[in-house]
């Protein structure tokens, strides 16, 4: 019996994922939760599993291209042998890739029903298409039945966008836009777009926390066997200032601000040409010792690629560090449909006013706070970054870092 195989959804704000690698060939025998294809999302490169045992009869989605979730990718005939022959009444079927261009436009034979048919595609192809101003009854698709895919309108965008381009001088170059880069962009657009923005910032003196660092680093190191960085310190005043304000655990839906049950904070990895956010969950209860370790066992599987579609869903707010790139003021960019985003930037050594009007050398961090200003107003921020803030700089030597588990 034939059974679909769709593109699944990779987490709340992804509505596509594009198809990486093919794990297995037509024809090839596949057992149940084998991993079938490598799906990459703006958010993880993840393998999906085969949801039964059989044959992969078919495969519809080809390498590199862009899919709809809930779009069908391919076929696998659960009835079929196990000796790695199909039936001969289900032929084995292999889509091509798509072609860089669309087919012209269709001529006035393609009215009636292909025409119809042609015109059928996913939501985002129909968004697309209208953002772009092009008529889809003109086109003929490359997908499987004439169907038109995201590649086809966005193939025939960019060629109009070169007809139009002068052409490039001197040493300039035109970079290929990849599928994750595209992906990532979409979900950008769409954050800035749909959110109204606003940012707050405060100055964090920490001073007792770098101390209190330096004196335990060599034990943890010895003991953990990585590096204590500053991002859990981080993490967990986060997640104490969240369970004091909790509309910022929230999302906004249209009839409703959904509050979220579980602080499940996401932190945002940088890799080569992407960025990942996977997520530790229930972040409210954990220890600072215990949040480095779930930190640093999720960059090390972003890093490697071996995140899973767990690693990377339900997350209610994000905490980026873009400090450990030496920045030193930041402005977040939301990610959708959370409705804030802590970031953290370099600790630097600064001269500032202390008590009794004392000139000090200080360790001086910034902490800035993306909110969406639909769910929570300017006096709320403020308070949250207040707590956040009141809870690094009271971090010192009294503060628990023996290895809980």
């Amino acid at each position: 019996m034939p059974i679909s195989i769709v593109m699944p959804q990779l987490g709340e704000s992804v509505s596509e994922g594009v198809v990486g690698r093919w794990l297995k060939q037509v024809g090839d025998r596949v057992e149940r939760d084998e991993p079938l294809v490598e799906v990459i999302t703006d958010k993880v490169n993840a393998e999906i599993p085969a949801i039964a045992a059989g044959i992969l009869r078919a495969i519809i989605a080809a390498e590199g291209e862009a899919v709809a979730v809930g779009t069908e990718i391919a076929v696998l005939d659960e009835a079929a042998p196990a000796t790695g022959a199909a039936p001969a009444a289900a032929p084995l079927v292999r889509v091509p890739p798509p072609p860089a261009t669309p087919v012209a436009p269709a001529g006035p034979t393609t009215l009636g029903a292909a025409k119809a048919e042609r015109r059928r595609g996913s939501p985002l192809v129909r968004r697309l298409a209208r953002e772009r101003g092009i008529d889809l009854a003109a086109l003929s698709g490359s997908g499987l039945g004439g169907r038109i895919t995201k590649r086809d309108i966005l193939a025939l965008h960019e060629a109009d966008a070169d007809t139009a381009t002068p052409p490039l001088g001197g040493d300039d170059e035109q970079l290929r836009i990849s599928p994750v880069r595209r992906l990532i962009a979409e979900h950008m657009v769409r954050s800035t777009s749909t959110i109204p923005h606003a940012t707050a910032f405060v100055e964090v003196d920490m001073t007792g926390l770098v101390r209190r660092r330096a004196d335990v680093r060599e034990a943890f190191r010895g003991r953990e066997g990585f590096d204590l960085t500053y991002l859990p310190f981080v993490v967990h005043a986060a997640a104490q200032a969240l369970a004091r304000f909790p509309v910022l655990n929230s999302e906004w839906r249209e009839t409703a601000i959904l509050r979220r049950g579980h602080v499940n904070i996401g932190i945002a990895v940088s890799l080569e040409e992407s960025l990942v956010v996977p997520v530790i969950r229930d972040a409210a209860g954990q220890s600072v010792p215990r949040l480095a370790r779930a930190i640093h066992a999720l960059s090390e599987r972003a890093r490697t690629g071996k995140l899973s579609l767990e690693d990377v869903r339900e997350g209610t707010f994000t905490v980026n560090n873009p400090g450990s790139f030496g920045t030193v003021l930041s402005l977040p960019i939301i990610n959708e449909p959370q409705a804030a985003m802590l970031t953290m930037d370099a600790i630097v050594k600064r001269p500032v006013v202390v008590e009794g009007d004392a000139i000090a050398i200080r360790s001086i961090m910034f902490l800035g706070l993306a909110f969406d200003h639909r769910v929570v107003d300017g006096l709320i921020a403020g308070r949250f970054l207040a707590t956040a803030k009141a809870h690094l700089e009271q971090t010192g030597p009294t503060l628990d870092l023996e290895p809980t588990r």
